[in-house]
């Protein structure tokens, strides 16, 4: 399926891991130009070299790090992203951290602020920082990445459930505001997705049970994700088809949506 976004100017937050390499890696070999950024400058060169390795043409890749749980850091990227190729068409926001978990009563304002800088707040940045330059072009994508979480949380998780649900929220509150610019802002809610961030949480949880790391995703699914259907962790990449059709031209009237794709995890037809 062409996607018809060649030559758009791509934004790709998170960029150097999981769904973020996997959304610039479609957006490529689409014809985008694309920025990728991350927090750390090494491990995102590093992936800009792969992206690059599957295209033609690899100057359309660039590399632009930023620390987006700071106040100035998504205006930072924007002008870098506007110095580099101009004002971005499409901005796809998959930078996250699980943030602070335990016991409720356990978490300080501290765990809880840190958590909503890293989770909703830069949700809010990377907003403010890029609709202005989608309404100078009178068309624009902008996709966040939410969470099942936002739907079905879980008790250890409060600070990472509350920020995820806002980001929905966050989300249908800009489709509304910005629409009759030409933007279109949607919302994309992985479950139990094959990432750096599940990766450490299972490694965390095979040494404190003593078990491989196979066999505590066995026992995680088992336990703690019963209801994905297909009984299986998810892949960035299937994560990513869902966030390239949402950046297309081909999703022209698809705004202010949330499309959860977790292996049917959330238990409730309408959430």
């Amino acid at each position: 399926m062409d996607l018809q976004i060649k030559n758009r100017i791509a934004v790709i937050t998170g960029a150097s891991s999981g769904m973020g390499i996997a959304t610039a890696k479609i957006l490529a070999q689409e014809g985008a130009r694309i920025v990728m950024s991350d927090l750390d400058k090494k491990s995102l060169d590093e992936a800009v070299g792969k992206v690059r390795s599957e295209i033609n043409d690899p100057e359309r890749i660039t590399a632009i790090d930023a620390d987006l749980s700071k106040a100035k850091g998504a205006d930072v990227l924007a002008e870098k992203v506007k110095a580099t190729y101009g004002d971005a068409e499409i901005v796809v926001h998959t930078a996250g951290a699980r943030g602070a978990a335990g016991d409720f009563l356990d978490l300080s304002d501290d765990d809880w602020k840190e958590t909503i800088d890293i989770d909703l707040m830069s949700a809010v940045r990377i907003s403010r920082a890029f609709i202005p330059q989608m309404q100078r072009n009178g068309w624009g994508r902008l996709i966040h990445i939410s969470s099942e979480n936002a739907l079905q949380p879980y008790e250890e998780e409060s600070p990472y459930n509350a920020c995820k649900a806002a980001v929905i929220n966050l989300t249908k509150c800009l489709s509304r505001a910005y629409s009759n610019d030409g933007l279109l802002i949607n919302c994309v809610s992985p479950a139990y997705v094959k990432s750096p961030m599940t990766d450490a949480m299972m490694e965390e949880k095979a040494e404190e049970m003593g078990k491989s790391i196979d066999e505590t995703v066995e026992w995680f699914l088992e336990n703690k994700r019963p209801h994905i259907a297909v009984n299986r962790r998810g892949t960035a990449e299937e994560v990513a088809a869902v966030i390239a059709f949402l950046c297309s031209e081909r999703a022209s009237y698809v705004n202010g949506s949330n499309y959860r794709v977790d292996g049917g995890s959330v238990e409730t037809a309408f959430g």
